[in-house]
């Protein structure tokens, strides 16, 4: 296919393949033939690819809570709050939150109007260059700008990732799927805390050691770049806007893959076909149509308060412990700690990912989050500190990819991406209402209100996914659309 590139294709997913021009396919048998795939080498190197990108999307969410003292002791920022007008840290957690509710709510259309490849590579290369922009400012207000930035590029990145990675993956290794990249990602967890420990207090090359953090996660995304080029387009997007011919000709090269990996062996037959419009647009109405409605409200409600349980631990950790009389540097060293944990969580997901229904997982985890933050706020050996850390960690990375597989599992192909985007948008907004209510609390009423607040927030996410959530595990996208339009 000579002009494979031209239709956002690498070369490795289109070329020297037949293209059909009769008419022969349609959404629902390619849906059918995707979902049929079995999980060998080549469909986890598309999602081991993936994960390298999320890595670095990790990277830049995680780096920070752990360069905010950084940015203190630089004299660039406050602490918690502000004094004499000067910004403090929960302005700049609340920079970066306002930048991902506008790249997750009013930008993650693009990926469905554009692609999930050329919208993942470019929005990829637009945070890179905003950290490296951040790197050479010398004002609070130039950080606060860039961190907004890059905000945007994230939004759009996580969106359009969580989309790419479960229309890629059959059924039967969806959860899988997400799990693995997650664990590739939350690796990024511990790198940062320790190249933070070990950086942030030092000054080299004239350079503070926070500038240090940001500027090698940008080198990191500039490799990525150049990987992804590897990567196939979505053959349930290019089906629903009625590109079948594309989506028959990756869906080929990906069967050719899988039958190498096989030795040859003929690939198990596909199931029925899930009846399917061959091109639809995607509207924003359609959120609010029965019953599109009722798992949009639902969802709405969950990532309003999963922000406050999962980034209110996650953000302010090191900031807390010194706030309970930990040094910046033993503060980060615990952090540093816990957050080694932070890849087992995904690791756990291989085992228990498409084996248990997602909704009772994440109710799950929102009960283990609540038990260990109420015991870490009144815990004071720094091993049962770290130990209850770990807990937190582990169940809020379980928490983690378990939801972003399951909300792209609640919408149709065509608006996938805007769906999900928009009710995850609203994670964003609890997030920056959230670092000033937690530094408020903080502040007024110390360290334990802290978790309390986290806990009864993720009480709230208990309830709203356990009475509202739909089943969904083991069923083809395909199908789970055609139920909601029942």
């Amino acid at each position: 296919m000579a002009n494979a590139n031209l239709l956002g294709l690498s070369d490795a997913f289109g070329a020297n393949v037949a293209v059909p021009t009769d008419g022969s396919v349609d959404t629902g048998q390619i849906a059918a033939r995707l979902d049929r795939l079995p999980a060998t080498r080549s469909q986890w190197r598309l999602i081991v690819l993936l994960g390298f990108g999320m890595f670095f999307e990790m990277y830049d969410l995680f780096f920070s809570g752990y360069v905010a003292p950084g940015l203190v002791r630089a004299g660039l920022f406050a602490g918690a709050g502000t004094v004499s007008g000067q910004p403090g840290i929960a302005s700049f957690m609340a920079a970066l939150a306002l930048g991902l509710f506008v790249g997750t709510c009013f930008c993650g259309q693009l990926a469905d109007r554009y692609g999930r490849r050329a919208i993942f590579t470019w929005s990829l290369l637009g945070y890179a260059l905003a950290n490296l922009h951040m790197v050479l400012q010398t004002t609070a207000t130039g950080i606060l700008v860039c961190r907004f930035l890059v905000g945007i590029g994230i939004g759009v990145e996580i969106v359009t990732l969580g989309t790419y990675i479960a229309e890629l993956s059959p059924r039967h290794m969806r959860g899988r799927a997400m799990a693995a990249a997650q664990a590739i990602g939350f690796t990024a967890m511990p790198v940062v805390a320790f190249i933070s420990w070990a950086l942030i207090p030092e000054r080299i090359l004239g350079l503070e050691g926070w500038r240090w953090v940001v500027l090698l996660g940008c080198h990191g995304a500039v490799f990525v770049w150049f990987v992804r080029r590897g990567l196939p387009e979505s053959p349930r997007w290019l089906a629903s806007r009625g590109r079948l011919a594309e989506a028959d000709a990756v869906l080929r090269e990906m069967e050719r893959r899988t039958r190498i990996d096989l030795g040859g062996r003929a690939l198990p037959a596909p199931g029925e076909p899930v009846a399917a419009p061959a091109s639809v647009e995607g509207r924003f109405a359609d959120l609010w149509a029965p019953p599109l409605r009722r798992r949009t409200l639902m969802l709405i409600a969950f990532h309003v308060f999963q922000t406050v349980g999962y980034y209110g631990f996650i953000n302010w950790v090191p900031t807390l412990l010194v706030h309970h009389g930990v040094t910046v540097t033993s503060g980060l060293l615990y952090s540093s700690l816990m957050a080694l944990a932070a890849p087992l969580g995904p690791l756990l997901g291989l085992v228990i990912a498409d084996r248990f229904e997602r909704k009772h997982v994440i109710v799950a985890m929102a009960a283990t989050n609540m038990a260990c933050g109420l015991l870490l706020s009144q815990a004071a050996a720094p091993v049962l500190v770290v130990s209850l850390g770990i807990g937190l960690t582990l169940a809020g990375n379980i928490l983690s990819f378990t939801y972003h597989t399951y909300q792209q599992e609640l919408f149709p192909t065509a608006i996938r991406a805007r769906a999900v985007g928009f009710v995850y948008s609203f994670s964003r907004l609890s997030s920056i209402a959230t670092s000033f209510v937690i530094a408020w609390v903080l502040g007024a009423a110390g360290t334990p209100a802290v978790f309390l607040l986290i806990s009864a927030a993720m009480a709230i996410v208990m309830l709203a996914i356990g009475l509202f959530g739909p089943r969904t595990r083991g069923q083809s996208l395909e199908a789970l659309s055609a139920r909601a339009a029942r």
